[in-house]
């Protein structure tokens, strides 16, 4: 642990790190040459993308104790090794001719190092911004959020240039060097280290009625009521956000009559309003506090989801999915902060990893249950409406979570 990094460094290593693997995003790049040259079928190349993340959430929740007990340093390194492997390996994958390497190594081994290289960036930046929580855990998710519209043009130029096996090999090589430079550079700050900042702190700040003299271990955490409510509050979230990403383009054409290059235009788009929800939805929590932050997104997104099947012209139908869009981003970036408010960073990682299991499943649940209602009723739909209803669910999860910060408050335990 070291004092005299600068923390501004320390935030451009997480965002380094997070712009690397997040180009897991930009899967859809390969799906074509792969049907095209592989002769695999879409739903198996697909499946090594939903594999990838559903073993994110699985390895962020194994390995957040790797992460506390080695630091973040090496815990970086980790991921660079595990994440440049599975892309790399994923080249050996096409010229073996072989499905199965490829979910070995982009699905296991790609997304072991997706999961580290997730929470690490995270954990480490809300101890060194303890007076900004959310606006560091934007700056980091942000670079996840963008790094399709990086990642996309350079594939695409490699794979016209060098072949589809070759661009694995460039790619994971790049991957594997720019994480392990920023992981090189991150570490945490020493015991007792505080910003420079003004004694009495924004009182602002203070309105998520935060419990911040408490410091859970992650065993105590997922015992917790408050642990399980925010669970379903972020699992909703994702899942209804996920399931426009997968469905985006054919609902633009079917409901506002888009055409299929107006709905390829408004998918790539969607990317900047991911990444700017991430930073911007996350610095505003700051302001007005966690809670209020969760509550909203659910609050904006209920008439948004109610009022697309209607929703014919075309200017509007794309500003109502960049509103979903990027409070599935803001989602994303306020978690961190809010589990630090309710369980402190002592075991943060741990924490952050258990949590996004939630992200594990709803990366499942999420397309597939659009998917299946779009072939059951002939439409969208009905698919927005559930959601919407989902939503009012997670609405007033919001609510009851509020109550137990609020008793945890008048407890002398530690309990939240």
């Amino acid at each position: 642990m070291e004092q005299n990094k600068n923390r501004w460094l320390i935030a451009a290593s997480a965002v380094g790190i997070h712009i690397s693997i997040g180009s897991v995003y930009a899967w859809s790049v390969f799906t074509t040459p792969l049907v095209q040259e592989m002769g695999w079928s879409l739903k198996e190349t697909q499946f090594s993308f939903s594999l990838a993340i559903f073993v994110l959430g699985i390895a962020a929740a194994f390995l957040g104790h790797f992460l506390e007990k080695k630091g973040p340093r090496l815990s970086g390194m980790l991921s660079a090794l595990f994440f440049g492997i599975g892309i790399a390996g994923s080249g050996l994958a096409v010229q073996l001719e072989s499905v199965y390497l490829l979910y070995l190594f982009y699905g296991l081994l790609g997304g072991i190092g997706l999961g580290l290289g997730y929470i690490t960036p995270i954990a480490t930046l809300i101890k060194w911004f303890p007076d900004k929580p959310g606006l560091a855990t934007g700056m980091a998710v942000m670079g996840f959020g963008f790094a399709a519209l990086i990642s996309s043009p350079l594939i695409v130029y490699s794979i016209n240039t060098f072949g589809l096996a070759p661009t694995f090999y460039i790619m994971g090589s790049i991957y594997f060097l720019a994480i392990l430079a920023s992981s090189s550079y991150l570490s945490l700050p020493s015991e007792g280290w505080e910003p420079k900042r003004p004694k009495d702190p924004d009182p602002a700040a203070g309105k998520d009625h935060s419990v911040r003299d408490v410091q859970l271990t992650a065993e105590a955490a997922v015992k917790t009521r408050s642990f399980w409510l925010l669970w379903l509050m972020f699992f909703i979230n994702i899942s209804c956000g996920i399931a426009i990403i997968s469905a985006a383009a054919p609902m633009a054409q079917e409901f506002a009559g888009l055409t299929m290059v107006a709905a390829a235009t408004m998918v790539g788009i969607m990317g900047l309003f991911n990444g700017f929800g991430r930073i911007g939805w996350a610095s505003l929590s700051d302001r007005i506090g966690r809670p209020n932050m969760f509550s909203g997104f659910f609050l904006l997104q209920i008439p948004v989801f109610l009022v697309l099947p209607s929703v014919e012209n075309e200017l509007l139908f794309q500003i109502l999915i960049f509103i979903i869009i990027s409070c599935y981003g803001g989602g994303f970036a306020t978690m961190p902060s809010f589990l630090k408010d309710l369980f402190g960073t002592r075991a943060l990682g741990v924490i952050l990893g258990y949590m996004l299991t939630s992200w594990a499943a709803a990366g499942m649940v999420g397309p597939l249950f659009a998917a299946w209602m779009r072939t059951a009723f002939n439409g969208y739909t009905a698919m927005l409406y559930s959601f919407a209803g989902l939503l009012v669910t997670a609405f007033l999860l919001s609510l009851i979570i509020r109550f137990e910060m609020k008793s945890s408050r008048q407890r002398t335990g530690i309990s939240v």
